[in-house]
Parts: structure tokens; C-alpha cells; sequence
């Protein structure tokens, strides 16, 4: 049903409720999802892109995706500053949108080969250009979404009157539930627009349009958040927040170093001392976000481990079989089964397992639920490690920085026996290849007369006689390669899996015709990935229940758990643990500088369980409170210092007035008299 809730005492209702629930936070809703869906979908393939589009290493596209993270989830705090003390949380959310949408357009246009791509061979002229803009257009991106993370949910629950906490709670359910919806459609379209092959010269993989969706999305979220305008409850900012918190503290700090000696009585809290220039409510709001933010300390190992899906774990999945069934999952769509299992699991823990704990008699608190979920994500990354384990026994042995290697191809029509010093003889048989090195695919011409090799993604161009063909990527699946030598021709087909690396020889003894698939030798200079995908389907459980019960709580926990007028600026420090947290994958990686990947994985479980205890142990001392009842604690004892203060003020005027009518009497005696 529909009702109108046009209420002069409660300036929250200024439009309709839908089933209990103000029709203003459908819109709010609508445009998380179009925004979450812009920011994951360009993020899943971000790591891809710094690999195979700008040729970074592994490292270094690692690095840089998790700075971008980590920058996204700093920009919060600025924010919640805008948001508070000048803007409002409204127009923060228009103005920064503009800008987000703005580093949308630079990464697609930073993807565009055709734009330096002089030569027309494919591959961009002026990298850095693309390196340039692309830069520009994350720092823009994590400007937009980091500033807007903090108001966006705190401008949600300000929706809802002080009688609808049920649906406030409801509420911040069902805002993840959209985040992760439009981190699910994202994660499997954005990685299918990145597969297809676009250009205008050459064909190239699509990275442009797999970053050109996401930023009309994002312009889509725009249009929805600012249709809703009248409908809002926008609550005025209430001047710099952040600001008087700071300075209130630092007189805390100087008040509390100046009376330092014994003669000094001591106080209840070290803020206390920031009573004689500062309003007691101030200086109780400090105390419980104070409270909060001493819990946060432990947080940042949860991100540390949780974002390294978006890196490491594709990078992971890039050395695995993506074959399941007919289907073919690409190694950054892996990152779906997250957003899956969040849809799945955040409404059965929500009606079945915590009603259920409730019902045993357990009480399963917030700060206990958050427990749980690191203690799981730990577990996540045990099961990576043992993943890689198996990976590695299928991987090639690579050279180190002190060795080289060498490929010998016998091109003759008999063997030949190589001697090369301090090794032992080898013989290679006639068109054999000795495998010593690995990429992709090419072709070597052992004929004496040249050879064209074409297929339908990519031409390998005329190979000379006895020479060969420059490596080419080839995607998985079946591919034909047309072999032409004048009049004469070829159909070869090659099934190609994931991750395998071959040189094709053509000996000198091949004949063209209906046959000659035969007469071409293939050597697997890497085999191609044999561990399947479907392993990392339990890592990515653990990782998502631990999300649901650490992150999905801990958004609930920091708004109910924040003053009145510092909402936003707990949210930005909820979300400046996930900033700390990316930081911290860079630190140890960089500390520990482990050669074995699973062992990478092993220590940073270890490390969160250690975290998990010490959390633990900090959450068991916690009290929870009601920052609403404190507050209205102190507005009651305003009250009543200002009725006791009226009622002096009353019994100062009658004393006046009676000195004033004993004077007047005496005088009238005395004139009388």
C-alpha cells in the first residue's frame, strides 16, 4: 500500500512510504547499484589491463591496482570533511559524481589503441600517453567514489524516522545486497566486453568498451540520484565537524600536559579535560566515536586479505583451466562467485543461521560476528595456498636471473647431434624442436620457400624460407590458421586450452593438400593450464562468508554505534581500514619478498589470525551504547539547568520587587509621619 506521511513534526517524511519504507530510498538504492556496478566492472579487469594492455608486470600491476584501491578508500575522509561541514551530504554525492564520471570517460578513451596506434600493427606507439590519461582517470575515479562512499549509506538512514529502525536495519541489508548485485552483473559482463575484439585499424582486445560501460552506468546513477531531488530528507550540514573534533581533542591533550603533577585531581577520561573550554555533549559525542575508531585498529588485516581477490587471485586464475562443461569462464569473471554468494548467503544468515544462534541461547553480538568473519577470511587464504601448491607442480621450471636459455630447431631432413660445452650431447631428430623456452604461439618455416600463415584474429604475415613467425596470442578454444604458399594451401586447426605456449614447425618434407595436418610438428613449449577453476570456488566461500559476517555488521555497527552529526565521519573511518588494509598488502609483500606464492598466502592467514585474537579480546571489554539516549542525557540536563536558571532568575525579580514595595512603604510611612 501507499500512504502519504506528510508530517509537520517529523521533517523526515516529506514524501511517500512504500511498505513501511520512505520512497526517497529507492532511489538511493537504484543508484548504489548503477554506481557499484560502474566501479566493480571497471576494477575486475583493471589488473588485465595493467598486465596485457600497458605491459606491466605482475608485480607492478599489482601494486598499482591496490595503491587505486587503497587511494579510493582514503578519499572518504575528505568526504565525510564536504559532506559535514560544507555541501551537505546531497550535493556531495552530485558534485563528486560529476567527477567520477568524469575518470570513467578518461579510462575508456586511455584503452582506445587506434589513438597513438601510428603504424597500424596493434599495439599503441605512445604508451605513455595511455599510461598518463589512465592515471588521470583512476585518480579521478577514486576522488568520485571514495568521496561519495561515506554519505551515500549515512545519506540512506537519514531517510528514516526514529520509529523506523526496523527498516533502517533492513535497509542497510538490503544496500549491500545492490552493491554486490551490481558487482555481480558487472564482474560477468565487463570481462565478456573485454574478450571482444575492437578497432579501427586492428583488432585488439576491447578494453575500451569494457571501461565504456561502466561510465555509462555510472551517468545513469547520476540521473536516478538527482530525479529523487524533492523527495529527500537532507539534513543541513552542521559546520566543520571534523574540525572542532580535532581541535577538542588537541586541547584535551595540552589541558591534560599542563596539569600533569599529583596535585592535580584526576578524571573519569582523559577527555575530561577539554571541560572548561568545550560542551560536555561535544566532548561525550568524541568519546563514543573514540570508542569506535579504537576498534578499528585491528580491522585493516580483514582488507588486507579481501581485496587481494581482485588481484592476486586473478593473476591465480590466469594460470587455470577455465573449462566448466561447454561454458568457459575467463579468469577475471572467477570474481562473480563472490557477489553470488553474497545474494545467497546475506539473506539466509539474516532469517535462518542468527535467528537460529538466537534461539540456542547464544548471543551472537555484532563485534562476535565480526570475529567470525575475520577467523573465516583467514581461512580463505589457507585454501589459496593450497591451490598454488598445486599449481606450481604443473608450472615450467623458469630460468633465474643468472641463467640463460636456448632452443634448438632442426630444420634438415636427418638428425643432428649438438654439442654444447659443459652439457651433454644432445641428438635432434629431423624437424624436432629441443623445447628451452616458452610464449604463446608462433610458426617456423623449414621449407625453401616462404609461407603465409593467417587465421581469423590474427595474420602472422609471410614467413621467409628457414625463418619464422613473431609470437602471437591466441584465445582458448578452436582456432583454423590457413597456410599459403602461391597457388597452394593449407587448413590447419589446433584446439587451444588456457596458458599453454607452442611452436609449430613446418619441415622441409611438408606437402600442402588435404592431408598436411599430419606433416606439421607441434611442441608444447608449456603445457597448457591442467588445474581446474572450480578450486578456487572454496576460497572465494570462506571469503564471502567472512564478508558477510564482518563487513555487512560492521557497516550496521558504525552508523548505530555514531553521534547524531558524525555519522558520515565514522563511515570514512570504517572505510579508511580498507585504505590501511591495501597499504598493508604492499608492505609485506614487499618485506617479506617470499619466492613461493602459496607461502605469500600462508602469512598473510597467519597474520589475520593473529589480528583475530587480539580483536577478540578488544571486542570482549566493548559496551555496546545507544548514542541517541547519551545525547538526549545532556539536552534533558540543559533543560533543567535552564528551567533551574529561569527559576532563579524568577526568584531574583520578586525578591527586587518585594525590596522595591518594602522600600516604596517605608518612604510612604515616613512621609506619611
Amino acid at each position: 500500500y501507499i500512504h502519504f506521511c506528510i508530517d509537520k513534526e517529523d521533517p523526515k517524511k516529506r514524501g511517500k512510504d512504500v511498505c513501511g519504507y520512505p520512497l526517497s530510498i529507492f532511489f538511493i538504492v537504484v543508484n548504489e547499484f548503477c554506481e557499484r556496478f560502474s566501479y566493480y566492472g571497471m576494477r575486475a579487469v583493471l589488473v588485465l589491463y595493467f598486465k596485457y594492455f600497458l605491459q606491466w608486470d605482475e608485480d607492478l600491476a599489482t601494486s598499482i591496482y591496490h595503491t587505486f584501491v587503497a587511494l579510493c578508500y582514503l578519499t572518504p575522509i575528505l568526504g565525510a570533511i564536504v559532506a559535514d561541514s560544507w555541501l551537505g551530504k546531497f550535493k556531495t554525492i552530485v558534485y563528486l559524481s560529476i567527477v567520477y564520471t568524469i575518470g570513467q570517460v578518461a579510462m575508456a578513451v586511455s584503452a582506445v589503441h587506434d589513438i597513438t596506434d601510428s603504424n597500424r600493427d596493434g599495439t599503441p606507439d605512445n604508451m605513455t600517453f595511455h599510461v598518463a590519461l589512465s592515471m588521470v582517470g583512476l585518480f579521478l575515479i577514486a576522488l568520485g567514489t571514495g568521496g561519495i562512499k561515506p554519505c551515500v549509506a549515512a545519506f540512506g538512514g537519514d531517510q528514516f524516522s526514529e520509529h523506523q529502525d526496523k527498516q533502517r536495519r533492513t535497509f542497510f541489508s538490503v544496500f549491500y545486497l545492490c552493491i554486490n548485485g551490481g558487482s555481480l552483473l558487472s564482474t560477468i559482463i565487463t570481462p565478456i566486453l573485454r574478450g571482444q575484439e575492437c578497432g579501427i585499424y586492428s583488432q585488439q582486445k576491447c578494453y575500451s568498451l569494457a571501461f565504456g560501460v561502466p561510465a555509462a552506468l555510472m551517468v545513469v546513477a547520476l540521473v536516478v540520484f538527482i530525479v529523487g531531488s524533492g523527495m529527500y530528507y537532507k539534513a543541513e550540514p552542521e559546520g566543520n565537524i571534523m574540525l572542532d573534533v580535532c581541535k577538542c581533542i588537541g586541547f584535551a591533550i595540552k589541558n591534560r600536559y599542563r596539569h600533569r603533577s599529583n596535585q592535580y585531581p584526576r578524571r573519569q577520561h582523559w577527555m575530561d579535560w577539554a571541560e572548561e573550554k568545550y560542551d560536555k555533549l561535544l566532548i561525550a559525542q568524541i568519546k563514543m566515536v573514540l570508542k569506535v575508531l579504537f576498534l578499528y585498529i585491528p580491522l585493516p588485516m580483514f582488507w588486507t586479505l579481501f581485496d587481494q581477490k581482485g588481484s592476486r587471485w586473478t593473476l591465480q586464475a590466469t594460470t587455470m583451466n577455465g573449462y566448466f562443461g561447454k561454458l568457459v569462464i575467463q579468469p577475471d569473471q572467477m570474481q562473480i562467485f563472490n557477489p553470488i554468494l553474497i545474494l545467497t548467503l546475506v539473506p539466509i544468515m539474516d532469517s535462518v543461521i542468527y535467528p537460529l544462534i538466537k534461539k540456542c541461547g547464544f548471543n551472537f553480538t555484532p563485534l562476535k560476528r565480526m570475529t567470525v568473519g575475520m577467523f573465516l577470511a583467514a581461512m580463505a587464504f589457507v585454501c589459496a595456498a593450497l591451490v598454488q601448491v598445486e599449481i606450481d607442480k604443473t608450472l615450467p621450471v623458469f630460468p633465474s636471473a643468472s641463467q640463460s636459455q636456448l632452443k634448438l630447431l632442426n630444420m634438415g631432413s636427418s638428425a643432428v647431434t649438438v654439442n654444447l660445452p659443459g652439457n651433454e650431447s644432445l641428438t635432434l631428430n629431423a624437424a624436432q624442436v629441443c623445447r628451452l623456452i616458452h610464449n604463446t604461439i608462433r610458426f617456423v618455416n623449414g621449407m625453401n620457400m616462404p609461407v603465409n600463415v593467417t587465421t581469423s584474429a590474427v595474420d602472422l604475415g609471410l614467413i621467409e624460407p628457414f625463418y619464422y613467425s613473431t609470437y602471437s596470442t591466441i584465445k582458448n578454444g578452436e582456432t583454423k590458421f590457413s597456410l599459403l604458399s602461391g597457388s597452394q594451401s593449407c587448413e590447419y586447426i589446433k584446439d587451444f586450452g588456457f596458458g599453454g605456449s607452442y611452436t609449430f614447425f613446418i619441415p622441409s618434407t611438408f606437402v600442402f593438400g588435404p592431408d598436411c595436418q599430419d606433416s606439421i610438428t607441434v611442441v608444447e613449449d608449456i603445457e597448457p593450464n591442467s588445474v581446474h577453476m572450480a578450486l578456487q570456488i572454496p576460497q572465494y566461500f570462506f571469503i564471502t562468508a567472512g564478508e558477510v559476517m564482518f563487513s555487512v555488521t560492521g557497516l550496521e555497527f558504525s552508523y548505530s554505534q555514531a553521534p547524531s552529526n558524525m555519522k558520515a565521519v565514522l563511515q570514512a573511518g570504517w572505510l579508511f581500514t580498507v585504505a590501511i588494509g591495501n597499504f598493508i598488502v604492499l608492505i609485506v609483500a614487499e618485506i617479506a619478498k617470499l619466492p613461493n606464492k602459496w607461502a605469500e598466502y600462508v602469512l598473510f592467514a597467519s597474520l589475520l589470525v593473529l589480528v583475530c585474537i587480539i580483536f577478540s579480546t578488544m571486542a570482549y571489554f566493548y559496551t555496546y551504547i545507544d548514542p541517541s539516549e547519551i545525547e538526549d542525557q545532556f539536552s534533558k540536563k540543559v533543560d533543567e539547568d535552564e528551567d533551574d536558571k529561569d527559576k532563579r532568575e524568577k526568584a531574583e525579580i520578586k525578591m527586587v520587587r518585594r525590596d522595591s514595595a518594602e522600600s516604596y512603604d517605608d518612604s510612604y510611612k515616613q512621609s506619611n509621619m
